[in-house]
């Protein structure tokens, strides 16, 4: 490295501030799959979360096990899986998901979905039974008693969402073996940090750490604040 870190530094600014086509387009490719990855997982997550908060039934310690086991597993072991899935010799090997961002999504999906199951599972199973009774006992369908459970619960909900989105869009395994890291298709800023550091294109490596380094800081910074509504006030 010839350059000096003030040179770097304002060479990565430019970037940035001049919405460099190729900087920009990694940073798209990064917020498209997490987001996608998030949103399909969300629901389904919440909803397993909920029944082994709330439900008995044979196997349940095995499953809860199972999903925190899957939240300690590396990422590059996780996109070796979804590696294996989806390889043409693979069970899902026909839908040619292999290199693409849909695959890319898929990844991010098993990666996601054990710490949005935990920490909901944690959230409900810590709640107030009598929001949830008061409104079966009034007559509210399963659903709406859920929702009324839900807005309860907002704030350890939404931890779980910023938690779970912070793992993903920061993930460099799975998206390298899974996405290929092929440029403007699916090259994210965690494979593109390695690759363009690996290639000595110190400037791009630093625009696309500061982009992560911005939005932890806001994650934290909400995930603070919603730590801080959820604590008991004293007074």
């Amino acid at each position: 490295m010839t350059e000096s870190w003030l040179s770097l530094i304002q060479q990565a600014f430019g970037l940035l501030f001049s919405l460099d086509p190729g900087t920009w387009s990694i940073i798209g490719v990064s917020f498209n799959v997490s987001l996608a990855a998030l949103l399909l997982t969300l629901v389904p997550s919440m909803v397993l979360g909920f029944i082994l908060a709330f439900a008995r039934f044979p196997g349940r310690w095995t499953v809860i096990n199972l999903v925190q086991t899957m939240q300690s597993i590396p990422t590059v072991v996780i996109g070796l899986l979804a590696y294996l899935l989806l390889t043409r010799m693979g069970p899902l090997g026909d839908l040619r998901w292999l290199f693409t961002q849909k695959g890319m999504i898929l990844g991010q999906m098993l990666i996601c979905a054990p710490v949005l199951v935990a920490m909901s599972q944690a959230a409900f199973t810590s709640a107030d039974r009598r929001a949830w009774e008061t409104s079966r006992t009034l007559g509210a369908p399963w659903l709406s008693a859920v929702w009324v459970l839900c807005r309860e619960l907002r704030a350890p909900l939404l931890m779980a969402i910023v938690a779970a989105f912070s793992r993903i869009v920061t993930e460099v395994g799975c998206s390298m073996m899974v996405g290929g890291n092929i440029m403007n298709v699916t090259r994210n800023i965690p494979t593109a940090i390695a690759l363009e550091t690996s290639k000595g294109d110190f400037a791009q490596a630093i625009a696309l750490g500061l982009v992560l380094l911005i939005l932890a800081l806001i994650l934290n910074f909400a995930l603070g604040t919603l730590r801080g509504k959820s604590e008991p006030r004293s007074h």
